[in-house]
This record gives structure tokens, C-alpha cells and sequence, in this order.
């Protein structure tokens, strides 16, 4: 019985405790609060932009002869990226978690140019000989 008693005294104590602080708030005065003026800065101004604005969004289709969609490509502000349907023989049903319609998206991380220096490099040189090239002679009337 010595247990509970001193336990009944600790929680006799902390109810108390608690309700004696709860009764020690100030009550609030019936004086305004002091307020500071803030200066006032330039606005900056603000544009409005309608979402077609802020996106300019490009979907590309590309269909099979028989009207179904093989590849679909994206391209959203700086970013793109392609979606290509799973080949007619896939094995997974429609209905199966793997069994989807579309493969999931591909973007293009880098992209290197091989050969297409050497093409621009010969065009270039093409054109400057064209440019550079004397007039062909004047034709002679056939007789």
C-alpha cells in the first residue's frame, strides 16, 4: 500500500503543479500594441505569361501503315523525349502490370555528331568553289 500512496501523492502534486500554472497567466492588457512604420520599397514589376506562354509543348505521332501508333516523341521547352509501343509478338497481355501498350519514355542524354563535321566541311568547300568558279564562255550560234 506504501506504493500507492506515494504514487497517488506525485500525480496529486503535477495536477497541481499544472493547475497552479495555468491560473499564473497575465491576462492580456487593454493597451494597444506599439507598432513600428516600415518604409516603403520600389515595386518591382511583375509579367503575367498565360501557360501556352510559358510551354510551347510538340507531340509527333508516328504510325504503322494499319493506323496504330508506333512512336510518339515529346519535346517540352528544352526538353524531349520518345515513347515507343511494344512490339506486336510481346508476350505480356493487356491487363498484366507489364502488359502496357507503350514502352516507357527514352531521352536523349548526349548526342554526338560523327561525320557530320567532315559533310559540313565538304558542303562548305563545295559551295566556295561554286562561288569562286569563272563564268563558263558565252555559246556560239549553231550553224
Amino acid at each position: 500500500m506504501a506504493r500507492t500512496n506515494s504514487v497517488g501523492k506525485i500525480l496529486l502534486l503535477g495536477s497541481l503543479a499544472v493547475a497552479g500554472l495555468a491560473q499564473a497567466q497575465q491576462t492580456p492588457s487593454s493597451a494597444p500594441p506599439k507598432l513600428e512604420r516600415i518604409e516603403e520599397t520600389a515595386d518591382t514589376p511583375i509579367t503575367v505569361t498565360t501557360p501556352a506562354q510559358r510551354t510551347t509543348k510538340k507531340i509527333t505521332e508516328k504510325r504503322a501503315p494499319n493506323g496504330q501508333v508506333t512512336e510518339v516523341e515529346v519535346k517540352t521547352g528544352k526538353s524531349s523525349y520518345t515513347m515507343k509501343a511494344k512490339p506486336p509478338g510481346a508476350v505480356a497481355q493487356p491487363g498484366d502490370a507489364s502488359g502496357g501498350t507503350l514502352r516507357p519514355p527514352q531521352w536523349k542524354v548526349l548526342e554526338f555528331d560523327f561525320g557530320k563535321k567532315k559533310q559540313k566541311e565538304l558542303d562548305e568547300a563545295a559551295a566556295a568553289a561554286v562561288a569562286t568558279a569563272p563564268p563558263p564562255p558565252p555559246l556560239t550560234p549553231a550553224k
